[in-house]
């Protein structure tokens, strides 16, 4: 019968260890849903704010170029006006055709230079932000068109040349310049950069409306996978619950008439068994917490009261001040009135009892542990500081881990579960708040909680 009790009692544990991770896991996901949307609603911003940006650009350079190109056919039309405004001048010209007139529509303008770069006639709109550079000929030597942007007027200027029959030759006699305001081309892209903001705020809010309503198909089967786990979850702990109680009781029936037993080997095993079904019923409990904390059941049945941490933190403190006593561990408090928060009682003691309960068992006798309380920045910060055994840099980031526990702590405290920080951390976070730890090994361990103040 006794080992029939051991092996239910495996048996059980093994069960429980099976199911409580992939349900941690699967419930840790429930923020799928948030993740996938901002995920995306990231891809379609940048596709969309990468093909905005592409067209711009073409679009710019397109215009541009047509820009420039309209710009060149004008001064190469004007060529031959050249000769007529050094022999007769720029009136003699107008005779033939009226430039202003040409010009006015389009708000360009032509500038006759001759060879030494002297300006002899201006006509149309003309901007007179262009000086004629003394190395200007130079970039004009081999024949290309030279192209300029000052403000908001765009210019070419060719150099022109004629045969000399003597030398054979060509002949510089001068330089025309094109030029034309590009405040219509700055109005069109200020028009399209409007367009295409509109547009991607708009394409964004329709992205979100479909990308919520494709997220919340895509998860109706995990959704519903989900509730079916949740619903196993619950009825399984149910059931976990009656075989352990029944052998707990059974245990501690059959060590009342321990003078049935003529080994005290039998004993002893039944002592182990009791020990594990108890030990095995607090997994079970601890386990339903951290999933009902993950599935949001707990937030939900949570009290969310006005708390005066003080005289709950002093209440803690006349239970455990005799245990650290009696192991030689001297207690300090240093605790501020008036502190309150909203949450629930019966969840920050249980929070601030096992970081209390945790100083005391990894402080050697003849250390010390220092609660201390304080209102900063709007948040209630409660420190919880020890002398004892400290904690590795290397594990402290696997602390809040389910069933992770170091070495030294396996030596110190054999029966300990590894979920009281978790547990501790899924408190801290139904409240708002968050927990560091800062330790150094030998010197000691610092938990710092802090909870919004009402």
């Amino acid at each position: 019968m006794v080992w029939a009790i051991v092996s239910i009692s495996v048996t059980t544990a093994n069960i429980t260890m099976f199911w409580s991770r992939p349900i941690r896991f699967v419930f840790k996901s429930l923020g799928l849903r948030r993740h996938l949307l901002l995920a995306y609603l990231l891809a379609m911003a940048t596709i969309f704010g990468v093909s905005s940006a592409a067209f711009y650009f073409f679009f710019v350079s397109s215009l541009k170029h047509e820009l420039d190109k309209e710009l060149l056919i004008l001064a190469r039309a004007a060529v031959p006006s050249l000769e007529i405004i050094k022999t007769k001048g720029l009136q003699s010209l107008n005779q033939n055709v009226s430039w202003q007139r040409l010009f006015s529509e389009h708000k360009q303008g032509l500038e006759w230079f001759d060879a030494d770069s002297k300006l002899l006639a201006r006509e149309g709109s003309s901007s007179r932000r262009f000086l004629f550079s003394k190395n200007m000929p130079i970039s004009l030597s081999e024949g290309s068109p030279l192209f300029e942007q000052k403000g908001r007027s765009r210019s070419v200027t060719i150099a022109v040349y004629s045969d000399d029959p003597d030398n054979k030759n060509l002949h510089l006699e001068g330089y025309i310049r094109a030029s034309q305001s590009t405040e219509d081309v700055e109005t069109i892209l200020s028009q399209l950069q409007l367009g295409l903001w509109l547009g991607g705020i708009a394409a964004l809010m329709l992205v979100s409306l479909s990308s919520l309503y494709l997220a919340r198909q895509a998860l109706k089967p995990t959704k519903q996978s989900l509730k079916r786990l949740e619903q196993f979850t619950a009825e399984a702990s149910h059931e976990l619950r009656n075989p352990l109680t029944r052998i707990s009781i059974a245990s501690e029936v059959m060590l009342s008439r321990s003078e049935q037993f003529r080994r005290s080997s039998d004993l002893k095993k039944l002592d182990m068994i009791n020990v594990a079904a108890k030990q095995m019923q607090r997994l079970v409990e601890d386990l339903m917490f951290l999933v009902r904390a993950d599935t949001g059941t707990l937030a939900a049945a949570m009290k969310r009261d006005r708390i005066f941490l003080n005289p709950l933190l002093r209440e803690l403190i006349e239970h455990f001040e005799p245990i650290a006593r009696a192991k030689g561990i001297l207690v300090r408090v240093n605790l501020s009135e008036n502190v309150i928060v909203k949450g629930d009682t019966t969840l920050l003691n249980r929070l601030f009892s096992h970081l209390l309960n945790n100083a005391i068992e990894y402080t050697d006798p003849g250390g010390s542990i220092t609660l201390s309380m304080q209102d900063l920045k709007g948040l209630a910060t409660v420190a919880i500081a020890d002398t004892g055994i400290g904690i590795a840099p290397e594990y402290q980031s696997f602390i809040f881990q389910c069933f992770w526990r170091s070495e030294q702590a396996l030596t110190r405290n054999p029966d300990s579960l590894g979920l009281g920080l978790a547990i501790a951390l899924a408190i801290v976070r139904q409240h708002g708040g968050k927990i560091t730890v800062n330790s150094r090994m030998g010197k000691g361990t610092c938990f710092q909680v802090c909870i919004p103040l009402v």
